[in-house]
């Protein structure tokens, strides 16, 4: 079954922050497959703009090198990537001054779609803003992609999101999370809102618990001066974690729409209920003769910031009363996984003997590695030997149920890019989403500075602490173990 691409309208794409890393790794090789797959036309046109005092050709080299890094060497035909790059313009701006706007202005058409990504610190979202409209340069209709972080914490949230009101709707600021432009994510609402199957177990009379995870192999080196300041708390559960558990607990939306489907998520963050300090779990990672730790890694003297964070989430409605939620996420632990799993309660009453090895079903939702999905369910063991039970997975991992088509599914940047193209804002959070889960995340933040709690040190490549396997064990329950 071939994938159907549907190229979307003529556009001009300005990327401030061109030159920069997110650029050159993920969204200008993004661009470049969807070239190659036909869904970005002929008479589309990217500019990149920075600093750099760049000519566009040397623009262009600096985007073919970047393609032919991080495209695979199958996947990267000369024959497209040519028209690509000759669709590449380049100019030099200086986002707080008066440098290069001008050029700008006189590069962009008032007849396509206008769309602008701030790959840049949230420090120059707001003069970017300011000189896009004060030199008429983005038209009423034009969007802008904004990257996380949104704010600090929930005053320089709202700061932010009123710095951007002043030249920009709501209708036209695209605040991008890449989680939601996995494709497992979004397969994770196909499951619940497009099949009868698990929507009426969905709920706390069937559901024990949820787990979600968002674990990673990778330390702080290289990002030590951000992360320190931030920690794994802003850094992940506030922004990704957040999205993927409103995904997992939201009711269902009247239509798949974009405001639709974004008052179901802020309902469920409206709903959370505050997390008591016994049921939440800091961590640092240590080092060894053969690994830096975080404090070598963030190059900071008895820092106090977490690396990681294991915690306990209760939503007060009707569906999920009395269900817990645990969130994990940390860096330098056992393998690179992020999965949702949902825990089904046992049966109430069993016919069989106690010792078969019967237990409760499981739904695993795999983001990363090997997207996909498995649910566990008890069958009779084969054989002879009487009635012995044992779990066994219904799996279908994408790449081997749907083959060469899962290979050429964009990747998140890729996905959520064409959406900006086409004016669709369900994979992105709105404004009052993003200060919600600020105001959430703020008490428990000062809660454990005003307790001056700090945080547990666990192992590099562990599972992350022990008080955090303790967070389950307490209430008879276990983390999923952490695997590639």
């Amino acid at each position: 079954m071939a994938s159907r691409v549907i190229p979307v309208d003529p556009f001009d794409l300005v990327i401030f922050g061109g030159t920069g890393d997110l650029a050159r790794r993920k969204i200008l090789p993004g661009l470049y497959r969807r070239f190659k797959h036909g869904q970005i036309p002929p008479d589309a046109r990217i500019i990149g703009a920075a600093r750099s005092d760049m000519t566009t050709k040397e623009f262009r080299d600096f985007v073919e090198q970047s393609v032919r890094e991080f495209v695979p060497k199958q996947k990267c035909d000369p024959k497209i990537l040519t028209p690509f790059l000759d669709s590449l313009s380049y100019v030099a701006v200086d986002a707080l001054g008066d440098q290069g706007w001008g050029d700008l202005a006189g590069l962009m058409r008032p007849d396509v779609v206008q769309a602008f990504y701030f790959s840049v610190g949230p420090s120059l979202f707001g003069p970017i803003a300011e000189r896009l409209k004060s030199n008429a340069i983005a038209g009423d209709e034009a969007r802008i992609v904004v990257e996380k972080p949104f704010g600090h914490d929930l005053d320089s949230a709202r700061d932010l999101n009123a710095t951007l009101a002043q030249h920009f709707t709501e209708h036209q600021i695209y605040r991008i999370d890449h989680y939601l432009g996995k494709e497992t994510v979004q397969n994770l609402m196909a499951l619940r809102f497009g099949n009868m199957l698990f929507e009426p177990l969905w709920n706390a009379q069937y559901v024990d618990h949820i787990q979600i995870t968002v674990a990673e192999t990778v330390g702080v080196a290289g990002r030590g001066a951000y992360y320190d300041r931030s920690g794994a708390m802003r850094d992940m559960v506030q922004n990704h974690l957040m999205q993927l558990l409103c995904l997992t607990a939201m009711e269902p939306p009247s239509k798949f729409d974009p405001d639709a489907v974004r008052d179901e998520k802020l309902k469920v963050i409206r709903a959370l209920d505050p997390v008591e300090p016994d049921d939440l779990v800091r961590g640092q990672y240590r080092g060894n003769d053969d690994i830096a730790s975080y404090i070598q890694d963030a190059e900071a003297t008895d820092s106090q910031t977490e690396s990681f964070v294991a915690m306990k989430l209760h939503i007060s409605n009707w569906r999920w009363n009395g269900t817990p939620f645990y969130l994990r996420t940390g860096k330098r632990l056992r393998a690179r996984m992020s999965e949702i799993v949902v825990r089904f309660k046992e049966p109430p009453h069993s016919i069989f003997e106690e010792d078969t090895g019967q237990t409760a079903n499981e739904l695993s939702i795999r983001l990363q590695p090997n997207e996909g999905m498995d649910l566990k369910v008890t069958i009779k063991e084969p054989g002879p030997g009487g009635m012995r039970l044992i779990d066994v997975p219904l799996d279908m991992t994408f790449a081997e149920a749907l083959g060469e088509e899962v290979a050429d599914v964009p990747d998140a940047y890729e996905r959520l890019i064409m959406d900006v193209i086409r004016g669709n804002q369900t994979l992105f959070m709105r404004g009052d989403e993003v200060e919600a889960a600020w105001a959430w995340t703020d008490p428990i933040i000062e809660g454990w500075q005003d307790r001056r709690d700090t945080p547990h040190g666990y192992d590099a490549f562990s599972s992350g602490p022990e008080e955090a396997l303790m967070l389950l064990h307490k209430d008879g329950r276990r983390w999923r173990e952490l695997r590639e």
